[in-house]
């Protein structure tokens, strides 16, 4: 079925492409209209799985190139900024926080102390994944890490396979939400928001924006799961088990201490931004080089470059291409004539319920986080500035309803690299489960918690 679904979107794609390419559109320029005709083509075979997103963005970055659509200092415009290395550094500061075992250390002593019950369990999940959002700038290695204690509290206390699953999905559900407190909870997804916008934030002022947010949806996730999964059997956590494997551990190591030092001032760095002027990639980068360098470093080896994903950096530079070329090339602004009212709502609520909606229509089509964002975000700006919106708005909105909202695995990567009972536990009917009632969240978030926020720190 699969392979029949790839094939239908391999030459579905080539079909569209050259239907839109060829064909009269009105009155949008030759660029926009290739542009136009690459980017369907780009997007049917992401959703479709035709291949590994890296290649299907390394087609659509060529093309882009090839036809004239775009120069390529524009087309691959996110290698010249802090963006791609604030990823890269992310990846690298994760394998040092997992290759020094302070990860580790932190979990056991949060379970320790804090875990006794099935519901503090789930609850667990949530405020460790947070916890560790501040020292481990990517929830997929945060969510793995968290795992790997989960396997040894469910083999320890015998929790039934039903309830271990529950625990499983509250790990990699509740990084969805508590990615979206900090700049740096998601530095593949956050940043590029930001960089989509055109707007300047410092690490602080996404806090002031989005922290309450976050934690909204953080509390609300929360909530949804501890009503819909009940406990199957009392849970009895053996403290003991958790001391020793703390024991275990000995004291405090030298690469740990280096650890704390240098991620420490990474945070210092970036919760000053806005005064050194530096941006957070490139505190990420410095950070990651001295965690490798030795004596004062000597916690990242060569073999940590394995860690960080060409493919995914590839991926984010065709999502944020879409965007920038669609932009230069007149595509974002035929769009979003022909598909949007001549106008945007005045009022900031019917504006946001306008952007959860599109957001969320072409997100369950595409599913991909980020391919959404690279052709949504560009269209809704200029949708929102016929009525002043600041470009921040749009771009949020769309972050916001996209990033919290799945029904299906591969509607968004925290929850599909979980998937399966080696990684997360829990299988596509847990996921539809909990994704169904979910959706409320994503419509509720932005009108009872965003907008007001907004208002009231003057950014709406």
């Amino acid at each position: 079925m699969a392979k029949n679904i790839s094939m239908i979107g391999f030459i579905g794609g080539i079909i569209v492409a050259l239907l839109v390419g060829i064909l009269p559109l009105g009155d949008i320029a030759p660029a926009g209209q290739r542009c136009l005709a690459i980017s369907l083509l780009a997007v049917i075979w992401w959703a479709t799985k035709v291949m590994h997103p890296g290649y299907t963005s390394v087609i659509l970055l060529t093309l882009y190139v090839l036809l004239g659509v775009a120069p390529s200092n524009i087309v691959f415009g996110l290698w010249t900024t802090p963006i791609i290395y604030m990823i890269i550094g992310a990846y690298l500061i994760a394998s040092a926080v997992n290759e020094s075992g302070l990860g580790k250390r932190i979990a056991y002593s949060y379970i320790i102390k804090y875990v006794n019950s099935y519901r503090s369990i789930i609850v667990g999940m949530y405020v460790l994944g947070l916890l560790l959002s501040f020292i481990i700038p990517h929830p997929w290695p945060r969510s793995f890490l968290i795992m790997s204690v989960v396997g040894i509290i469910v083999k320890s206390a015998k929790i039934p396979v039903k309830d271990a699953v529950n625990i499983g999905l509250a790990v990699f559900a509740g990084s969805v939400p508590t990615s979206m407190v900090l700049l740096t909870g998601d530095a593949t997804v956050n940043p590029v928001a930001v960089e989509m916008s055109g707007q300047a934030v410092s690490w602080l002022g996404w806090l002031w924006m989005m922290g309450l947010p976050g934690i909204a949806a953080t509390i609300l996730t929360l909530a949804l799961q501890l009503m819909l999964y009940k406990p199957t059997a009392e849970v009895h956590v053996n403290k003991e088990e958790m001391r020793k494997l703390l024991a275990d551990l000995g004291p405090l190591t030298g690469a740990e201490w280096r650890c704390i030092l240098w991620i420490g001032l990474a945070i210092v760095l970036w919760a000053t931004d806005s005064l050194h002027k530096i941006h957070c990639g490139w505190i990420a980068l410095v950070v990651a080089m001295g965690l490798a360098l030795p004596k004062v470093g000597g916690v990242l080896k060569p073999s940590s470059w394995r860690d960080v994903p060409i493919e995914t950096a590839f991926f984010l530079t065709a999502a944020l291409a879409i965007g920038r070329v669609g932009a230069v090339s007149g595509m974002n602004a035929w769009v979003a004539s022909v598909l949007l009212p001549s106008a945007a709502p005045a009022n900031a609520f019917l504006f946001a319920l306008f952007v959860t909606c599109i957001a969320l229509a072409i997100h369950m089509c595409l599913g991909s986080v980020m391919a959404v964002m690279g052709i949504a975000i560009p269209t809704l700006i200029q949708f929102g500035d016929s009525a002043g919106m600041n470009p921040l708005v749009p771009s949020l909105l769309v972050y916001i309803a996209i990033f919290i909202h799945y029904i299906l695995p591969f509607h968004h990567m925290n929850i599909l690299v979980g998937l399966g009972e080696k990684q997360g536990l829990y299988t596509d009917k847990d996921v539809i489960r909990f994704g169904v009632p979910l959706t409320a969240i994503v419509f509720i978030l932005p009108l009872a918690v965003v907008v007001p926020w907004w208002k009231i720190i003057g950014l709406l």
